[in-house]
């Protein structure tokens, strides 16, 4: 009852917004239309798409923010990326990426950088280009391995030195050794059984790694390397070579030949079952993608209402919008640090749950009946 009063309230609050500012509509009157192509284009309104895909997709830069100078011109508060190019017709170029200019309007060394895709052309159609430059999501996987590798060499020297073993656990020991224990307990053991100690190294390397991906995802400025298609791509090929490599051939006489299934039934359900072996990563891949990008989008849209109010709508709109907008923008933050948890869980689980599925049967069924016998 009070989640229905409260959805209630929200819908009428809004509803009477939308009423008391509708009239305020800006209208351009037509005889101002006939005339203004004799006046200067008038500056580009706020772009809602390009602002989302901006945050989405891989950038040159750290861009935090846009602000007018007294000057009356834009500047960029970012941090540039060092630009690496080589063409075997002009060898190798490199240059930082505020090179380019605010709105990619300059021209470097034969090379412009096109505002849409992010990408950098050559002027010259006919010059290839190779790109090795360091974007942010590259950076950004950079610093998180950084940090990752720091994290977990720093949590093993204070257990070589006794701390956590002769005494309490302390400081970041606590919260790793709690996330260790969770993946060990819940996720390996359940699913890998006594092959566990081969296969925890590689899960918590994918579980922290995809977690502290998340986490830096969610501070404003940065990338969403975990809303990347590329690095989930390579994060799922990972995942499937190890798939294979732990795979037996109990596993796959159950693909090309099930047992106890009917001669008819064997040439539907073995193309089936052979299709799977490659849609398990791949729903690894979409999974993570999508669940990553969908959260930054939310909460871009959310804000750019308060823009997109501001400037299609007159009498305060922007301002009266803020408030809704930036509650909704902070339950759904708070949702999507739940769900950079969730999704590191999910990735790891389904890895784990995969590889068990590929070396179980076969002799395990023996080592399970001897290992019942010798409990009981």
């Amino acid at each position: 009852m009070l989640s229905k009063s409260i959805k209630s309230l929200l819908v009428a609050v809004l509803s009477a917004f939308l009423v008391l500012f509708s009239a305020n509509v800006k209208a351009q009157p037509e005889e101002h239309k006939a005339g203004e192509e004799h006046h200067e284009a008038k500056e580009e309104g706020f772009n809602a798409k390009k602002v989302i895909f901006g945050h989405i997709m891989d950038a040159h830069e750290f861009h935090f923010l846009s602000y007018k100078g007294k000057d009356g011109e834009h500047h960029a508060l970012s941090i540039p990326l060092p630009v690496i190019l080589y063409s075997p017709q002009k060898g190798f170029s490199t240059f930082m990426a505020s090179a380019f200019g605010h709105h990619a309007e300059n021209e470097v060394d034969g090379y412009k950088l096109n505002e849409e895709t992010g990408k950098i052309e050559a002027v010259d159609a006919s010059v290839k280009v190779y790109d090795f430059s360091l974007t942010r999501n590259v950076v950004q996987m950079i610093l998180a391995l950084t940090l990752l590798t720091w994290l977990m060499i720093s949590v093993a020297k204070a257990y070589g030195k006794g701390q956590g073993v002769t005494s309490a656990p302390k400081g970041k020991q606590n919260l790793v050794e709690v996330m260790v224990a969770f993946v060990r307990d819940e996720i390996a053991k359940p699913n890998l059984g006594h092959k566990v100690n081969k296969y925890l190294p590689y899960l918590l390397t994918v579980f922290f790694f995809i977690l502290i991906n998340n986490i830096i995802g969610l501070i404003p400025g940065t990338a969403n390397v975990t809303g990347n298609i590329a690095f989930t791509a390579i994060l799922g090929v990972i995942s499937f070579v190890v798939i294979l490599a732990s795979s037996n051939g109990h596993y796959w006489g159950h693909i090309f030949n099930p047992p106890g299934v009917p001669l008819g039934v064997k040439f539907i359900l073995v193309p089936v079952e052979f299709l799977s072996v490659f849609i398990k990563p791949f729903a690894l891949i979409i999974r993570l993608f999508a669940n990553m990008v969908a959260g930054h989008i939310i909460i871009i849209c959310l804000i750019s209402m308060i823009f997109i109010f501001a400037e299609k709508i007159a009498g305060g709109a922007g301002w009266g919008i803020s408030p809704v907008s930036l509650a909704f923008t902070i339950f759904i933050y708070f949702i999507e640090v739940l769900v950079a948890f969730l999704q590191a869980f999910i990735f790891t689980m389904l890895t784990a749950v995969f590889i068990g599925q590929a070396f179980e049967g076969g002799h395990n069924h023996e080592e399970g009946h001897h290992d019942d016998a010798v409990m009981i």
